[in-house]
């Protein structure tokens, strides 16, 4: 295994953790920007190519419509994870809430599983109580990615990416 994928360890903490969630159906495999599966996940390797039909297929899977990250829903999110690192003594280094994904930098005492597992539970509860989101299902689509950042320069990297290489920031959160 690479140290890009080890687990917590407290003998070897990253600097931080870069955190993507995806709203559920926004990217689908068989997507032209490619995937990563299951069976298909291990660092450093390709993505799945595009596949039409895969991506029609899974498509057809879905039992609700892709989740839109509308400007109210986007500001929910903003301020559940804003407030769960707050809460948790946890640094949040950079934050991008977009229309179908969520990035985050953000530096945590714990597993990146349990952090990822928090900001989507509290980005959810968030989404409810501001009457944005009524279903009893996740917004988000299952798992996210979850990179270990171990070097300053990959920290730097990290956050430029997330603040800047994803396009100009909604007005909202400037």
């Amino acid at each position: 295994m690479t140290p890009s994928h080890r687990e917590f360890n407290p003998d070897h903490i990253p600097l931080a953790f870069m955190i993507t969630l995806r709203a559920h159906g926004t990217w689908l495999h068989g997507d032209p920007r490619g995937s990563v599966d299951r069976f298909h996940n291990q660092y450093g390797t390709p993505r799945l190519p595009s596949h039409p039909a895969r991506r029609s297929f899974e498509r057809g899977l879905m039992k609700t419509p892709p989740v839109k990250l509308t400007v109210k829903r986007r500001e929910a999110v903003y301020r559940g994870i804003r407030e769960t690192c707050k809460i948790r003594n946890w640094a949040l280094l950079a934050l991008n809430v977009r229309s179908n994904h969520v990035h985050s930098v953000v530096t945590a005492n714990c597993p990146s599983k349990k952090v990822r597992a928090a900001l989507k539970a509290n980005a959810t509860r968030t989404m409810r109580e501001s009457g944005c989101w009524d279903s009893a299902r996740s917004p988000w689509s299952g798992g996210g990615s979850r990179r270990f950042i171990w070097t300053e320069q990959q920290l730097t990297e990290a956050i430029d990416y997330v603040l800047y290489g994803q396009g100009d920031l909604p007005p909202e959160f400037h």
